[in-house]
């Protein structure tokens, strides 16, 4: 399951996830080998936004630690991400994927937090931290606004992820 910090309003209004062009999403995702069996079986070299529903399928989901749409993270307020980290874990316990992935330290955090009371340094890659039978990942956030991190080391980190579900 993909864990973003939540949707943009462009998202929202286009009524899928990572709609936004210039977002590193969809791009690196399909270049990865995380996402080889949904190009396969969907018959495409490239996914895109629109594939996001179809993607069930082949065991990818989507959500956000806050749910109001906004147009920057910024905005959200820190009681909507204590209230939404809340209801994330709910949601991961009811749900028992085996890796949330979720997509930058911004929302992560929050749900960390929720269970540990938090300090420290956090690091990308596999978390410590766990909710029932549900690992965390943390990738970085594939925002367009997020310059950190080049579209090469974000299909690595996707790469990295895959490798992980491979075990």
């Amino acid at each position: 399951m993909f864990v973003g910090i939540n949707p943009s309003i462009y998202s929202v209004e286009a009524g899928h996830n990572f709609a936004r062009p210039g977002n590193k999403f969809w791009p690196t995702f399909s270049r990865s080998g995380l996402s080889a069996a949904a190009r396969s079986g969907l018959g495409v070299d490239v996914l895109t936004f629109e594939h996001d529903r179809e993607l069930v399928r082949y065991g990818f989901g989507f959500t956000d630690v806050v749910m109001r749409a906004t147009a920057k993270a910024a905005e959200v307020r820190p009681r909507e991400f204590q209230a939404g980290a809340l209801l994330l874990l709910d949601k991961l316990r009811e749900f028992r994927p085996r890796v949330a992935c979720f997509h930058g330290v911004t929302g992560y955090r929050h749900v960390r937090d929720a269970l540990a009371d938090g300090g420290g340094d956090i690091a990308l890659g596999l978390q410590p931290l766990r909710v029932a039978s549900t690992q965390f990942f943390l990738a970085p956030n594939p925002s367009g606004a997020n310059a950190h991190y080049s579209r090469d080391d974000q299909v690595a980190w996707y790469d990295a992820l895959a490798a992980l579900l491979a075990l």
